[in-house]
């Protein structure tokens, strides 16, 4: 079976991050999302599953490199579920760190590390379906409760993105009002604990591993601090390949990236070709 070649990135500095990651896999970390970069985003976010091609892709290339990490805003253990990875051939060094960073899933134990959950989620729960009431959101919105987060979606309702707008400034003031943060994604609202996003996770990995060269893939507005660690990165010498799932709601990542790819299906794709360039390398 053929492989498709490694694509060529349209800025120097993600040449230069490419270059860095084929020449030193066993010194490269790379970085993905979950949804909407490793699987498709669907209306049911309890339906989404990892793109079929996407542990295979994986179980190829992460024996190859340093290693591999899952940033997501998912719970860490819904995001393995989902995506198929525990106990995957070739994934037992993958690491899935969900909630931003909160939690961290190692394959190599199977087990969750997560801290005590914010008290203010509790009481953001407690206070949301008044809020969405009364500021009118439409059928079809509803509420995911994420455990440590608490996310309010509107891709369902009447008008999704009339719904979105309208909600963004009473829900920030909700979360305003019991110390947490709003993070907005594609379609949905999430009510989160300060001090972590996916840059400060990224950032921590890469140092925590020793890395000297990262790529990061992401697709939605909760990338563009990744995006931002990785290029705050290559200023201190550590050279970093930005890559884009293509996404039509999302245009400011794509701005940003160094590659753009066509969704899922791209990503792996990327992921396979990574995998037979360096499969002489010794990891």
């Amino acid at each position: 079976m053929g492989s498709h070649p490694v694509p060529v990135p349209t800025t120097s500095a993600g040449r230069e991050g490419l270059v860095a990651l084929l020449a030193r896999p066993g010194r490269a970390v790379v970085g993905l999302d979950f949804d909407g970069t490793l699987a498709e985003i669907v209306p049911d976010p309890d339906q989404a599953r990892a793109h079929p091609g996407a542990v295979p892709a994986l179980s190829r290339l992460a024996p190859r490199i340093r290693s591999v990490a899952v940033i997501t805003g998912r719970p860490a253990e819904i995001a393995v579920r989902y995506g198929g990875f525990a106990g995957a051939e070739g994934l037992d060094g993958l690491v899935v760190l969900g909630l931003y960073g909160a939690e961290r899933w190692d394959a190599g134990s199977g087990e969750v590390q997560a801290p005590d959950p914010h008290p203010g989620v509790a009481a953001v729960q407690a206070e949301l379906p008044a809020v969405l009431e009364e500021h009118g959101a439409s059928r079809g919105t509803w509420i995911e409760d994420k455990g440590r987060a608490v996310a309010v979606h509107t891709r369902r309702a009447e008008d999704p993105q009339a719904t979105f707008e309208r909600l963004r400034a009473p829900l920030h003031a909700l979360a305003e009002r019991h110390g947490l943060i709003v993070e907005p994604g594609r379609l949905v609202l999430e009510l989160r604990p300060p001090g972590m996003d996916k840059g400060v996770a990224l950032i921590d990995y890469v140092r925590r591993t020793g890395a000297e060269a990262v790529l990061y893939a992401g697709d939605d507005l909760g990338d563009l601090a990744a995006f931002a660690a990785v290029e705050r990165l290559r200023e201190e010498g550590v050279p970093g390949l930005l890559v884009c799932s293509g996404s039509t709601e999302v245009t400011e990542l794509a701005k940003r990236a160094d590659l753009v790819v066509d969704g899922p299906a791209g990503v792996v794709d990327l992921l396979s070709a990574l995998a037979a360039a360096v499969s002489d390398e010794a990891a």
